[in-house]
């Protein structure tokens, strides 16, 4: 079943209802992006009750990018985030509790309080960290499938970032290097439309700052629409499967738009008059699939279920986390850093 609609991204396009997704994947794309969804609002509310301290960079608006690319992905396989990394932790499977607990400062957070909202990290589900330096992840990735091509296993390792880090040097510099050794990283970049504060088109010379610089390192120039999890899905499964058969590296662009300022220190004043309404009423992931799903024939009740359930999973976590101490003090300054000795080093 196919259908045509226009889209705010652009002119009319394909949407196939049924196209190579079964109903068991849309319904975990479906569930993946209403938990990131009420995950995140709830992290919001946390935060407005000071019980997160510090900061928090929420993905709201964009969680077709995390749902799609997590259901593209293997077991084995590796995410490596940027500081708004709530997302893609949770869709590689991490629980809610972990990661409210996380942000939270308590002992049942992922890395029992220590790491908090900008340093989730869980090996078991492939989440190997969250950087809060701009572009630093990168070459990092790049690492972890030059291990895997040298050993000869099959996971891929899938680095998000901003549309700002396009604009570092260590962008260029991991591109050059995966393309020259044909490792198996995929890059993907999630363009909100903003840097911190600025509009990336107001400080970049290309209009599309990832995809229009793929063909500078001999890619191929990758763009989707990140509101969109199926498109996502599709576009991260291909490059996944070309990593994967050692084809090399390929480098996405899904274009996508975050409902919050950067940070929660950001009131977003710098947007245009009716932009975010806009994406919201036109674009708003959620409402998108949820369309989707009905129209490939999935019940009202069963998406009622999925939303149903999530928010009593947030709820109950959330509970949990309320009643958790903080970080114990014996563990505080443990595993804080390294003495340089040989220890470590080997």
């Amino acid at each position: 079943m196919a259908k045509t609609q226009t889209t705010a991204a652009g002119p009319s396009v394909l949407v196939r209802t049924n196209d190579g997704i079964d109903a068991d994947l849309r319904l975990r794309m479906y569930r993946s992006q209403v938990q990131i969804r009420e995950a995140e609002q709830r992290a919001n509310d946390l935060f407005l009750q000071n019980l997160v301290k510090g900061t928090s960079h929420l993905s709201l608006g964009q969680e077709a990018v995390a749902a799609g690319c997590a259901a593209a992905m293997q077991p084995g396989d590796l995410s490596f985030c940027t500081y708004r990394g709530h997302a893609h932790t949770l869709a590689r499977g991490v629980a809610v509790e972990k990661v409210l607990g996380e942000l939270m400062g308590r002992d049942n957070g992922l890395l029992r309080g220590k790491g908090g909202s900008m340093h989730l990290t869980s090996i078991e589900h492939g989440v190997m960290g969250s950087y809060a330096i701009i572009g630093a992840h990168l070459p990092i990735a790049c690492g972890a499938a030059w291990r895997a091509q040298y050993k000869g296993d099959k996971d891929v390792s899938v680095c998000f970032f901003g549309d700002g880090t396009t604009n570092i040097g260590a962008f260029h510099e991991a591109l050059n290097f995966a393309v020259i050794w044909k490792l198996p990283v995929v890059f993907v970049c999630e363009n909100n439309l903003y840097m911190e504060y600025t509009p990336i088109s107001e400080v970049t010379a290309v209009a599309n700052p990832a995809a229009d610089r793929a063909s500078a390192y001999g890619l191929q120039p990758i763009m989707a629409d990140g509101q969109d999890a199926d498109a996502v899905y599709r576009t991260a499964k291909a490059a996944f499967d070309k990593a994967r058969a050692g084809g090399g590296p390929s480098l996405l662009e899904f274009k996508t738009y975050r409902y919050s300022g950067h940070s929660r220190a950001d009131p977003a004043k710098y947007r245009p008059a009716g932009e975010l309404e806009h994406w919201k009423a036109n674009r708003d992931p959620i409402k998108i699939y949820r369309q989707r799903a009905l129209d490939s024939g999935i019940s009202h009740a069963q998406l009622d279920e999925i939303e149903g359930s999530v928010k009593q999973e947030v709820d109950q976590a959330t509970e949990k986390c309320k009643a958790a101490p903080p970080t114990s003090v014996d563990i505080l300054c443990t595993d804080v850093y390294a003495d340089g000795g040989w220890a470590w080093r080997n």
